[in-house]
């Protein structure tokens, strides 16, 4: 409440600065005085654009993008607030002024212009800080900002709705930012063995973009160890389970690990368990974690496969083949990578697949509670993997991601569930019954304290 009070009229404040030379105007009021009272008006609106008081948890370190975001987020907020009292003064100072000489009208005109423009450099202050730093306004936000600023009532909402999330958006990093540095000595991410993050089909290992969204620095800051598997972005089972299986006896070679701790999301869990199965990898793995992971494949792609045509289908892979080899794939291969995925490949692929003991493996699965819960195009293939598959993520059945005797079914209270893009915190997205990056930390605490 207190904050709320204080906002307010740090609000009413800047509308008495932003209409100064309308009152000056209306009172009458010139000489050495107005000028000093126009000087004051002006140096506090220079400061509320430069250092606005956010009044709120503030970050203890230094993070110039929590700082600017925090910024942002209240100069819409006292964009929103002043005008009110601002559109007052106008009123105020237009009735105040009893002879309207000819010099008079133009000055009025003036400071009605100043009022309006300092509120447009509010808002244009707090939209340029929160395009630069807000992970949460995503694209969508975006462009309806750019699009929507000039329409009466529908930019009151944007406005409004930008302030909402940004702040939202402070306020759950600051509280990241204080549990972290509460649990920083206890290295609570620091396993007995590194992790190996594998990433599922169609995605590659990038320095610029990564799979796991903000997952792995948040594993970082808690003393977690980190290498990628590197596989390619798609390719059959048995050529990626041989890369990873490479990559695994490289890494253990040059660090002298010992083993590692797999965490696998989508076909990387496949291609995982071919490496520790059928390239002799087991030797090297200390655990193997699945998530989201088609283990008893889809029967969704089992019917589009069998629908599409050839023709079609040819043409998808050679676009596809040829855009990934650009990219850095040596031999990528799209139909072998799709098939695999199907059912019918799963199933007669698991008989030749059996768990290696002493591995310890654990499965996640997730679910959607409708389609409006994914992004595209997981909204559109909800129901299509319902109607074949039963309960999903948007592209996985929860039966078939289940593997193991240890797994665990997310289910969060709320209308929206956990997609398949979620867990690999895809969007960047804060979702308020879901945080995946406190699962991932959970997850790899488990592991430490088994052991692992």
């Amino acid at each position: 409440m207190m904050r709320k009070i204080k906002r307010l009229l740090f609000a009413m404040l800047l509308a008495v600065s932003m209409n100064m030379p309308g009152i000056l105007l209306a009172s009458g009021t010139g000489g050495l005085r107005a000028a000093l009272l126009f000087i004051a008006a002006f140096l506090f609106f220079l400061y509320a654009n430069i250092a606005p008081p956010f009044w709120g948890k503030s970050t203890s370190s230094g993070t110039k993008r929590l700082e600017q975001l925090g910024k942002g987020s209240v100069l819409i907020l006292y964009a929103g607030l002043s005008f009110l009292p601002g559109v007052f003064f106008v009123i105020f100072s237009f009735r105040q002024i009893s002879v309207w000489a000819a010099g008079k009208i133009v000055l009025f005109v003036l400071a009605v212009l100043c009022f309006l423009c300092g509120e447009g450099i509010l808002l244009l202050n707090g939209c340029l800080r929160l395009f630069s730093t807000s992970v949460q306004m995503g694209v969508r936000y975006r462009i309806l900002l750019l699009l929507g600023w000039w329409i009466p009532v529908v930019n009151l909402f944007l406005f409004y709705r930008l302030h909402e999330l940004a702040e939202r958006e402070y306020e759950t990093e600051i509280e990241k930012e204080e549990l972290n540095a509460v649990r920083k000595e206890s290295e609570c991410c620091h396993t007995r063995y590194p992790l190996l993050m594998v990433h599922g089909v169609f995605f590659r290992d990038s320095r610029f973009l990564s799979y796991w969204g903000r997952i792995p620095k948040e594993l970082l800051r808690n003393g977690a160890v980190i290498y990628y598997g590197n596989q390619q972005s798609a390719a059959s089972v048995a050529s990626c389970g041989e890369e990873l299986a490479e990559r695994i006896r490289k890494l253990v070679e040059e660090t002298g690990c010992g083993k590692v701790n797999i965490i696998a999301h989508s076909k990387g869990g496949l291609d995982a368990r071919y490496a520790l199965a059928r390239c002799g990898a087991a030797d090297f793995t200390a655990s193997l974690t699945t998530i989201n992971t088609p283990h008893r494949g889809c029967f969704f792609a089992d019917y589009l496969l069998e629908k599409a045509p050839e023709g079609l289908r040819q043409f998808l892979a050679a676009r596809y083949n040829g855009t990934l080899r650009r990219l850095g794939d040596c031999s990528p291969d799209f139909l072998s990578a799709v098939e695999d995925l199907t059912a019918k490949a799963c199933l007669a692929r698991n008989g030749n697949l059996p768990d290696c003991p002493p591995v310890y493996y654990q499965s996640v699965a997730t679910s959607m509670k409708k389609a409006a819960g994914g992004r595209f195009p997981l909204n559109v293939s909800y129901h299509l993997v319902k109607h074949f598959d039963g309960e999903n993520d948007g592209l996985v059945s929860v039966e078939s991601a289940l593997w193991g005797d240890v797994y665990a079914i997310l289910r969060p209270r709320g209308k929206r569930g956990i997609s398949h893009g979620d867990m690999i915190d895809l969007n960047r997205e804060n979702i308020p019954e879901f945080d995946v990056r406190e699962f991932y930390v959970n997850l790899v605490r488990d592991l430490k304290e088994k052991g692992f």
